[in-house]
């Protein structure tokens, strides 16, 4: 039993870490990359149209969001023994957070296809501002929302139970403030929020990595979460 069970573990230990750590790496790379998409649908058209940087921008993003689904799962696996509700609830949205925001990064790549076209701009950024009012955005709203309520369940999960530093738990919660109503305000909140996420993913990376227990929670195979 050990023997057919071992590769399979060390996989998903594996995966998890290098999840952990792709997530926050890519996710720098969009941030910082990312051209300034204020002002009106022809100002963030020409803004990506700008060089090949808004392109690498938008990429990073799109291919943060796997990594991202796996590290969900990984912190979610970790948490089901000791908290239940909270790792069976918060990996679900985790997982739809996920996909919405890869939904939106295929958008933002069409987004970019559009930018290239100068010609006919103002037609294109007629039809993002439909867009923007039509139940397309609905995945934008779940990435959202799906991230925010899944990590913020993670993290209450994580802080509750012990599980990897105590002070990742409470970085998590500041990423949230920060990233979701901070970059609202200053765009330098942007930059606070990527250090707070790094830093809690690469801790719970290193705990992964060098804990026994937490190397044990990951090897466990998934069980159907309890909900009650």
């Amino acid at each position: 039993m050990t023997t057919t069970t071992r590769p399979r573990s060390d996989f998903a230990r594996t995966a998890t870490v290098a999840a952990l750590v792709a997530t926050p790496a890519l996710t720098a790379v969009s941030v910082l990359l990312q051209p300034d998409l204020g002002g009106s649908s022809t100002d963030r058209l020409a803004a990506l149209a700008d060089g090949p940087l808004p392109a690498v921008s938008a990429v990073a993003f799109l291919l943060s969001q796997l990594p991202m689904l796996v590290a969900i799962i990984g912190v979610g696996r970790m948490l089901r023994d000791r908290a239940p509700r909270l790792s069976a609830w918060g990996t679900s949205l985790g997982v739809l957070g996920a996909f919405g925001h890869t939904v939106f990064g295929g958008m933002s790549l069409v987004y970019l296809v559009m930018a290239r076209d100068p010609g006919a701009r103002a037609t294109y950024a007629g039809l993002l501002d439909h867009l923007e009012s039509t139940p397309v955005m609905l995945f934008a709203v779940a990435g959202t929302a799906g991230t925010v309520l899944g990590l913020l369940l993670l993290s209450i999960g994580l802080f509750r139970t012990r599980t990897g530093p105590r002070w990742v738990g409470p970085v998590l919660w500041a990423f949230l403030v920060v990233e979701y109503v901070g970059t609202g305000l200053s765009a330098s909140a942007a930059y606070l929020s990527l250090l707070c996420f790094a830093a809690a993913f690469l801790a719970l990376a290193r705990q992964v990595a060098t804990d026994p227990g937490a190397r044990a929670a990951a090897d466990e195979p998934a069980a159907a979460p309890a909900l009650g």
